[in-house]
């Protein structure tokens, strides 16, 4: 017997279908932009506008199974984009607007994507990007080609497939190139269910949505619970650590999604009475808060926090905490309706109560968790095996079924809610002329969760910083640039020769001796 799950045969553009059905007048989607402007879309006009993109790409030559790069800050186009892609069968290949020329160029050298959307912002890198990657297809832009002003078009042959891919999102990994996780109709709407239903969404929410649409966070939590909820997206251009609390408030926000270091962005502003009028009943986020830091959000914002544990492996969230007043800022949460988790040792025996261990997450590959990394069989394995999504992530359980936070997966560093691969840093450096060898680590930052500090061995005796600087932000993203270089005659290493991390890590706080 074919097994079943609350997916079924639903897909996306399906939901967004019966959605236009049933509510056709209802807003589905609010946008601010940049300026402060305000814009409205109901659930018939994001599908009517979803509908004519696809045309549109229809008639550019995108076919089923095809890849659209989308390179975009948020803004209505991205999602008709997504869902164009849906209605079409293809899938979009979301790059971060900060990433360089070279980072979106192996992007796309890697997934094949035939065509491109962007905007004028992101004109330049996405252009560069394309002549090195040698991508051939159209490249649409926003506001020239006028997307959001398609003449409307009739259905065109939906493909009803919940295990078709509808997403490649990259993420850093600890090999030297980020890898494609590939994203299903069925994982998209798992996420959105697994959100929704934990969180008790309705159609009556209104989620705020400031994060960036390029990332997991936005599409899966936010977006996807939105969708299946029946309720508003709220989307602002962009975050901003001024304007958040206020864009709560005019938009009579129910539900918010942030990071741990946005959090504390706000906090660093001067609070206003106007907060307290909010309307938020939860506000999601990830990464740890201190106790003074929580203090100060209840007394100036006073919105209930919901920390909650996810990868863009996992989908949705398979640890959150409860929404009932019973949440534990200190913890990840309990495991969400809708997965199952283990917390095993080593030798892959249960951990016991209390006891450090690496977090495992239950799922069919293409619905609960992750479908696996694109053209990377052996990555894919080593990660899904046996029922299992391995995160490499710590964690402990207590006796009350909570989740604690212990040690993240090898080599990965947070930035301001960015997942840095040390890997891919020290690639780039160690290809400078002056640098011989390189070391990257992450060290707590009270603002930023952690910053990123290079040691780097001299190839000629000497570096020059500006040259060092300047290399790292013409190959890698802004947030992926070391905040600290420092020199050092040569890395420390163990017996084997493996480079002790740890023993840089400590180094770095308390190094005052360096470059940069």
């Amino acid at each position: 017997m074919t097994r079943s799950t609350v997916i079924s045969g639903r897909t996306v553009h399906g939901v967004l279908a019966e959605g236009a059905d049933r509510h056709p007048d209802r807003a589905l989607l609010v946008y601010e932009d940049a300026e402060g402007i305000v814009s409205t879309s109901s659930w018939s006009q994001v599908r009517d506008r979803a509908r004519a993109l696809a045309a549109h790409l229809r008639a550019a030559g995108v076919e089923p199974g095809h890849r659209i790069h989308v390179h975009l800050d948020n803004r209505p186009e991205f999602l008709f984009t997504w869902f164009a892609a849906a209605e079409l069968g293809a899938a979009i290949v979301p790059t971060n607007t900060g990433s360089s020329p070279d980072e979106i160029a192996y992007v796309l050298g890697h997934c094949g994507a035939r065509v491109t959307v962007t905007e004028g912002d992101g004109r330049w890198a996405a252009e560069s990007a394309r002549r090195k990657a040698g991508s051939r297809g159209p490249l649409l832009v926003c506001e020239s080609d006028r997307l959001s002003e398609l003449p409307s078009a009739t259905d065109g042959p939906a493909i009803h497939r919940p295990g078709a891919e509808l997403g490649i999102l990259y993420t850093s990994g600890t090999t030297s190139r980020p890898k494609g996780v590939v994203v299903t109709h069925a994982n998209y709407l798992y996420a959105g269910e697994v959100v929704a239903r934990n969180l008790r969404l309705t159609a009556e929410d209104r989620v705020l949505t400031v994060l960036p649409l390029f990332h997991a966070n936005a599409q899966y939590y936010t977006s996807m619970g939105t969708l299946v909820a029946g309720g508003t997206l709220v989307l602002a251009r962009r975050f901003s650590a001024t304007r958040f609390v206020d864009q709560a408030v005019r938009h009579r926000a129910t539900v918010a999604s942030l990071f741990a270091a946005p959090i504390r962005m706000v906090l660093s502003k001067p609070s206003q009475p106007s907060w307290r009028q909010h309307r938020l009943r939860c506000v999601l986020f990830a990464q740890n808060l201190t106790a003074e830091q929580l203090e100060q959000w209840d007394e100036r914002v006073g919105a209930p926090l919901v920390q909650l544990y996810g990868m863009t492996e996992t989908i949705g969230p398979p640890l959150m905490n409860p929404v009932d007043g019973s949440a534990r800022p200190d913890a990840l949460g309990r495991v969400s309706l809708g997965y199952s988790c283990r917390v095993v040792r080593d030798d892959g025996t249960p951990a016991g109560v209390d006891e450090p261990g690496q977090l495992l997450v239950a799922g069919e590959p293409g619905v609960e968790v992750m479908r696996g990394y694109l053209d990377d069989p052996a990555a894919s394995g080593a990660v899904l095996r046996d029922g299992w999504l391995h995160t490499g992530d710590v964690v402990r359980a207590d006796g009350d079924g909570f989740f604690s936070f212990v040690d993240r997966a090898k080599d990965m560093i947070k930035r301001s809610g960015e997942n840095v691969a040390a890997s891919e840093v020290e690639s780039v450096l160690e290809a400078h002329p002056q640098v011989a060898e390189a070391a990257v680590v992450g060290v707590p930052d009270p603002v930023r969760d952690e910053e990123i500090v290079a040691y780097v061995v001299s190839a000629d005796g000497g570096f020059d910083l500006d040259s060092l600087r300047d290399w790292c932000a013409e190959h890698l993203a802004r947030f992926r640039i070391p905040g600290r270089f420092i020199a050092v005659e040569e890395l420390p290493r163990t017996a084997v020769g493996k480079v002790r991390k740890g023993a840089l890590r400590a180094r770095a706080q308390g190094d005052v001796s360096h470059v940069g």
